[in-house]
């Protein structure tokens, strides 16, 4: 819903708000945010609200330490689990120096500039998220334990299913928000969850990421359990964020099923995003912990695509229409979904740029073990090192990501690198970093 600073003022004023979140998300898509009251709104609508650089992760910058959050009135929420009398509301904002200057660091305007290149070459793109999550039981004290909510199974069913009435909540109070959940279903592992999103543009679908996974958190905790988006918490599947994408031109879907015949431009894109796979890798697996994952259970492993095949990295599902779409099937809900969708686009962009040919489909389970069908084919990096050195080593990354964030970036993550394998347990290091974190 489209909104301006008047609209907003007026909102807060009839429906009784006194609370108005001012949220953004760190450099690795932590969620935070400044709490302010109502009558302090005007102002910071007009001038921003300042908060201290240097003590968010991967904002400490030599040219100030002082930013400032400007509330973007398009993205208002009610946070519905909150009081009903002096109710609290939410607004994403972006990011800038006090003279007004964009912030290098802030990864929401990465991804709107990506969708600018975008709009400017001729074409228009919705994303799609499908986020899974596992439910934990907690202990006496309240603290997560690795107790899974369930033992139920892909597509279950109550009583089996303990997850329905978390899922219900959790849809039910995302509707309250304005967002559209499309679908929510038992996952494969026990405890595990997904719940998929319509369609949108870029920007809006990683805001409604980065929120869900925030409304999940404290549905969770209502209910007297830890959700957590760590991409492999257990030994059973790991957690994917599946990135759906369409592209449109003059309102129409570039995106074809087999039956029709691809269109060129689709097929470059795909070839654009698969020929820098194994060097975004970084951003869409950043954790030690995510690579734990990649390979096992349908999540891919090598740099391929096919007709539904699960085992693919790319995707293209059985769909008619307006619904056939490629799915990106290596990304996982650590990552930071602003900086994610800004490089996947720009990837697909450059496929197109160049008319980069599309490779045969992989029509093979990558996943059964046989190396004959495996042969020859690239792999995705298997470590969070080897992600960080490709990503370091791409002249494409320098290009696309800007140079104080992608610094920040790397100096975090090789640290974390460096502090997992110097651990005597790198699992135990993990679960203190991410399970406790994501």
């Amino acid at each position: 819903m489209e909104q301006t600073a008047r609209d907003i003022l007026r909102f807060v004023h009839e429906n009784d708000v006194k609370f108005i979140r001012l949220a953004f998300c760190d450099l690795f898509g932590t969620l935070k945010n400044i709490s302010i009251l109502a009558e302090v709104l005007p102002a910071a609508l007009e001038r921003g609200v300042a908060f201290d650089a240097s003590s968010v992760p991967g904002f400490a910058c030599e040219k100030a330490s002082d930013l400032f959050l400007h509330p973007d009135p398009a993205t208002l929420s009610i946070l519905p689990w909150r009081p009903q009398q002096g109710r609290v509301v939410r607004m994403f904002c972006d990011i800038a120096y006090p003279n007004g200057a964009p912030f290098e660091g802030d990864a929401r305007a990465l991804l709107k500039r990506s969708m600018e290149h975008v709009r400017a070459q001729g074409y228009g793109c919705r994303i799609g998220p499908e986020c899974e999550f596992y439910l934990f039981h907690t202990d006496d004290a309240g603290q997560p334990t690795h107790i899974p909510h369930d033992r139920a199974g892909y597509l279950d069913v109550a009583p089996l299913d303990q997850g329905e009435n978390v899922r219900r909540e959790i849809c039910l109070s995302l509707e309250q928000m304005g967002f559209h959940p499309e679908s929510s279903h038992h996952e494969q592992g026990p405890g595990q969850n997904e719940i998929d999103f319509a369609y949108s543009d870029p920007l809006t679908a990683a805001d409604h990421v980065v929120a869900f996974r925030s409304v999940v958190k404290a549905i969770a905790s209502r209910n007297g359990l830890y959700a957590s988006f760590m991409p492999k918490p257990l030994e059973q599947s790991g957690s994917g964020l599946h990135i759906n994408v369409s592209l449109t031109r003059q309102g129409k879907n570039l995106f074809r099923n087999q039956e029709e015949g691809h269109c060129l431009e689709a097929e470059q894109f795909i070839a654009g995003v698969l020929h820098r796979a194994p060097e975004m890798t970084a951003f869409l697996n950043p954790t030690t912990n995510s690579y734990r994952r990649l390979g096992t259970f349908e999540a891919p492993a090598y740099v391929t695509w096919s007709h539904q095949n699960r085992s693919q990295l790319v995707r293209i599902p059985a769909a008619q229409g307006e619904k056939v779409r490629m799915e990106l099937r290596s990304a996982d809900p650590s990552c930071n979904p602003y900086l994610a969708f800004a490089v996947l686009l720009q990837a697909g962009l450059e496929g197109i740029a160049q008319q980069r040919p599309l490779c045969p489909a992989t029509d093979c389970n990558l996943l059964a073990g046989d190396m004959q069908d495996n042969r020859g084919l690239i792999r995705l990096p298997d470590s969070l090192e080897q992600a960080l050195t490709l990503a370091n080593q791409s002249n494409w990354v320098h290009r696309t990501v800007p140079p104080t964030l992608l610094q920040a970036f790397l100096n975090q993550k090789w640290a974390e690198c460096r502090a997992c394998s110097a651990a005597e347990d790198p699992r135990q290091w993990e679960d203190t970093h991410y399970f406790w974190q994501l």
